[in-house]
């Protein structure tokens, strides 16, 4: 499923229009990226959760040429499932 039909599943559900449905599902995604971006955690209890992390630095090696590459460290979003999605 995508953004798209995310949205006509939950205007059916909550029996709102597409457009309403879409405009609640937007705010809540810019909520999430918002709060993973100030370094709080989104937990969606039994659903997911999703949490800022910094990866370190390190050396990885281009496959292409052997030559040794230094990665600088980042920040990633680490997603963690809840039991409900859980298969």
């Amino acid at each position: 499923m995508n953004k798209q039909g995310l949205i006509e599943a939950v205007a059916a559900k909550a029996q709102v229009s597409k457009a309403e449905a879409a405009k609640v599902l937007d705010a809540a995604l810019e909520a999430a990226v918002e709060a993973v971006k100030k370094g709080e955690s989104v937990q969606l209890v039994g659903y997911l959760t999703l949490a800022p992390a910094q990866r370190p630095a390190r050396k990885a090696k281009n496959p292409r040429t052997g030559e040794v590459v230094n990665v600088p460290a980042k920040k990633v979003v680490k997603a963690k499932v809840g039991a409900k999605l859980a298969l």
